[in-house]
């Protein structure tokens, strides 16, 4: 029987039941892709799930129509548009990816399913059309797994396995909108990772590559998951899975709106290492990600990680341009909680998908005199901490929470 992920999943994360019409490419159309230049995705209108955080028309107020601009620029530092991760085509509306999927092999000999989304070697990122990232050259301990190559070019792990079987549940912590965060007790992830589980990987006969390799369903052939007409059955593949095709050798994913240094972007949220956040993200339970020796350091000597901002309490109201956080999140008032992310490629050279999570509060005297709105840029926020407007959770410290993201970023909209 086909488990579709239930109600409160689709609120929290914002995964919309949005499904594309057969499989665009497989992965060598896919890898041909990744040496062309990015090309501009279409977008929709109000209904589109990037509605949100999508650019308005340069013609809005001018006096010529839009077929009268010019293309934006094309260098990768400029303004975007810009797909990072090229590896495969974007449907911006959906709010989906496309992505080559690879089969290896597990611990016990079992078929395992995953995707690459960035890599430490910056020519391999180049050739895969993935994001480089040189911090995962310093990911360490329970943190790394991992894996050799074989004669035929699949990887075989060396430990690590993922249960796709539990079925997500959570519920708002209380019946004030206020405080739908915490969760109320009793929350599960929908996947849930072994203790050697992290979704980053070392490939020892390949001079120690670093790659950033989901695992995306495990334990079952390729007939078994043949889902390309979509409708996957969630109890196999992870629940950010909208279409699972082995034939073709691609997978759909739901992709997350947020911000980077005031730009619009889009990527997507595969792991973390605690629960309630692989609940709210809609993300895999990776208990190897748990080293908190490695989180509050950002861009220190041997950093692996970059800081990600979030909302605990930010403006509420489906219908309110300013929404923001994790309370209007989960009561399911647009898509997702808009967060926001520090260095991502193209314009910082400190990118790394594994985030630190630092959740910052409005101050109750910050909410009564109007100063709450939404936040897109991280001094914009690191100076509103500096003022006593934001603060950490409770009106305690702000800074790192030891929580670890795993979120590859897709495309920059600017």
């Amino acid at each position: 029987m086909t488990r579709t992920a239930p109600r409160t999943l689709l609120l929290l994360a914002g995964v919309l039941p949005l499904l594309l019409a057969g499989c665009t490419r497989g992965t060598a159309a896919a890898s041909a892709q990744a040496s062309q230049p990015a090309q501009e995705a279409e977008t929709g209108g109000q209904d589109c799930a990037d509605a949100e955080i999508r650019p308005a028309s340069p013609a809005v107020g001018a006096e010529v129509p839009e077929s009268y601009f010019g293309p934006g620029p094309t260098e990768p530092g400029l303004v975007g548009p810009q797909q990072l991760i090229r590896s495969g085509p974007v449907d911006l509306c959906a709010g989906t990816v496309t992505l080559p999927l690879y089969e290896g092999e597990g611990p016990d000999g079992e078929p395992v399913w995953y995707v690459v989304t960035d890599t430490s070697r910056e020519e391999t990122a180049e050739i895969l059309g993935i994001n480089f990232s040189d911090k995962l050259n310093y990911v360490v301990g329970s943190a790394i797994r991992t894996a050799t190559q074989t004669i035929d070019g699949r990887l075989v792990f060396d430990q690590g396995s993922v249960d796709f079987a539990p079925e997500v549940s959570a519920a708002p912590g209380t019946d004030d909108p206020e405080k739908a965060f915490p969760l109320a007790e009793g929350f599960q992830p929908g996947s849930v990772g072994d203790d050697a589980y992290t979704p980053i990987v070392r490939v020892t006969n390949d001079a120690d590559v670093v790659f950033n390799a989901p695992i995306l369903a495990q334990g079952f052939t390729a007939d078994e998951l043949n889902y390309c007409d979509g409708d996957p059955d969630h109890s196999r593949v992870h629940d950010k899975v909208v279409r699972f095709c082995p034939e073709d050798e691609t997978v759909t994913l739901t992709m997350t709106p947020g911000f980077s240094f005031a730009r619009p972007v889009q990527y997507l949220s595969l792991d973390a290492n605690d629960a309630q956040a692989a609940v709210l993200e809609g993300a895999t339970l990776a208990p190897g990600l748990a080293p908190r020796d490695l989180v509050g350091r950002d861009d220190s000597f041997l950093s692996s990680v970059e800081r990600l901002f979030v909302a605990r309490n930010g403006p509420l109201g489906g219908d309110n341009p300013f929404r923001q956080g994790l309370n209007t999140a989960i009561l399911g008032e647009g898509n997702g909680p808009i967060n926001v992310f520090g260095g991502i490629p193209t314009i910082a050279n400190d990118y790394s998908p594994l985030w630190d999570l630092n959740l910052f509060e409005w101050t109750p005297e910050a909410i009564d005199q109007g100063y709450r709105t939404r936040l897109i840029e991280e001094f914009q926020i690191l100076r509103l901490v500096r003022d006593g407007v934001l603060t950490g959770p409770d009106g305690g410290a702000f800074g790192s929470t030891g929580i670890i993201v795993n979120c590859p970023v897709v495309f920059r909209y600017l």
